[in-house]
């Protein structure tokens, strides 16, 4: 199974985010702990229902319907106006934490995202780990619970961070679908709403699974092109990518918030791998070249600090990268606890743009300076790879996996998670 992603929604996000503003002013109670909502004009008691309480739910209030009909079922509902401000605020925030996960990240809206977990997954004993480990970092760095839905496809994802709630993980992989989507109504389906349902319905079509073993032409006839992505949903057909946030001018970085603290250095040199690796993938993949590289390292205690050094000439080969990021960090940590590590690099030039050579670029040469563990096995081998032959196999590499995906070779060093020693490039 090639790719893995994670969708991240947020439960009931603005009754959350306005439970908790109102809890840091004093409030004495929890919006979601009574029945509430959040919509409309608390005094005039107009408008629609945005967000909901799950104990609201209890009394049939669903999200989209009228404040007035929500009261009519529970008359003691307590309603709270929006603060977009602040919604938009915590948005920042988390998509900002998220990002520092991985970031391959989609935003779909203010509370929710698809994060292409592939390039970090090397770093976790599962997808199902590391979501676990995400959600509980959200909800007590926070305050607030999310959802995450674990798939090969984006569409199974978010229908997989709809299953139960709150503060849950769940995966709905492709081998999955018979047994977990399929016998749900089909109103449960992404993207079929009200009136598809009726549709369906006239045609006897009363679950998801039977909508999949329909015949696709006969879904055609009655709701045209919509009913056909309708069909392809709900047999797990979804060619969509997580499209991330374009890289600007400035640099490309990828960090990652460790499983649990890390205390031993070969274990942060693993995890350095990994991120000098999607970063220089990140980097060839957009035609660039990096002059300088930096290493953060955030600790237990939430105290971050960062270390940068020049690299010459530009480069986005992952070895070179790697061994600079492992200079860094030695030179940098201070043997405390491991929260988060990063690896960012700057300075980025066109790969067309013409290179100034290092008085110490020769063959079997790179003009970094190896830290004293790595020099005493480049003396017992002085000829190390050229910078053209690694170039040459990070490209080798980048085919095979465009062709047959990113498990298609993978380091002998992920497979054992036994962490490498760096290599002089």
């Amino acid at each position: 199974m090639d790719k893995i992603i994670f969708h991240i929604d947020v439960n009931s996000a603005y009754l959350s985010w306005s439970a908790l503003r109102l809890l840091a002013d004093g409030a004495a109670t929890d919006l979601r702990d009574i029945p509430s909502i959040i919509g409309g004009d608390m005094e005039k008691r107009h408008g629609v229902v945005l967000a909901k309480s799950i104990p609201a739910k209890k009394y049939g209030v669903v999200t989209g319907e009228p404040i007035v009909n929500a009261l009519r079922k529970c008359p003691s509902l307590v309603i709270e106006s929006p603060d977009h401000g602040l919604y938009h605020q915590k948005s920042r925030e988390l998509m900002k934490f998220l990002f520092d996960f991985c970031p391959e990240l989609e935003q779909l809206s203010v509370d929710e995202c698809f994060i292409d977990f592939t390039p970090v997954k090397g770093c976790y004993s599962s997808p199902e780990a590391a979501a676990n480990t995400l959600k509980n970092q959200i909800r007590d760095n926070f305050g607030f619970t999310v959802n995450i839905g674990i798939s090969d496809k984006k569409v199974l994802a978010k229908m997989a961070s709809d299953f139960q709630k709150p503060d849950k993980v769940h995966t709905l992989y492709s081998f999955e679908i018979p047994e977990k989507m399929w016998p749900l109504n089909v109103s449960s389906l992404y993207m079929c709403g009200k009136s598809s349902t009726q549709a369906l319905e006239k045609l006897e079509i009363k679950t998801i699974g039977d909508l999949a073993r329909t015949k696709k032409e006969i879904i055609a006839a009655h709701l045209k092109s919509h009913g056909v992505l309708l069909w392809e949903y709900a047999n797990g057909i979804d060619k969509t990518d997580v499209i991330s946030t374009p890289t600007d001018a400035k640099g490309v970085g990828n960090s990652i918030t460790l499983p649990k603290d890390v205390s031993d250095k070969d274990e942060a040199h693993h995890y350095l791998l990994s991120l000098s690796d999607s970063v220089a993938g990140r980097l060839r993949k957009a035609g660039q070249l990096a002059g300088m590289v930096s290493v953060e390292i955030k600790y237990g205690n939430f105290h971050s600090v960062s270390h940068q050094k020049s690299l010459s000439p530009s480069t986005n080969t992952s070895q070179i990268i790697y061994f600079a990021a492992c200079q860094l960090f030695d030179e940098l940590w201070d043997h405390s606890p491991i929260r988060l590590l990063g690896v960012r690099t700057s300075k980025l030039s066109d790969l067309t743009a013409p290179t100034q050579l290092s008085l110490f670029d020769l063959p079997g040469d790179y003009a970094l300076k190896p830290y004293p563990e790595a020099e005493s096995k480049i003396k017992n081998n002085p000829v190390s790879p050229s910078k053209e032959k690694l170039a040459v196999l990070d490209k080798t590499l980048d085919s095979i996996r465009q062709k047959y995906g990113e498990s298609a070779v993978v380091r002998g060093s992920f497979l054992s998670k036994t962490p490498k020693k760096p290599k002089s490039p």
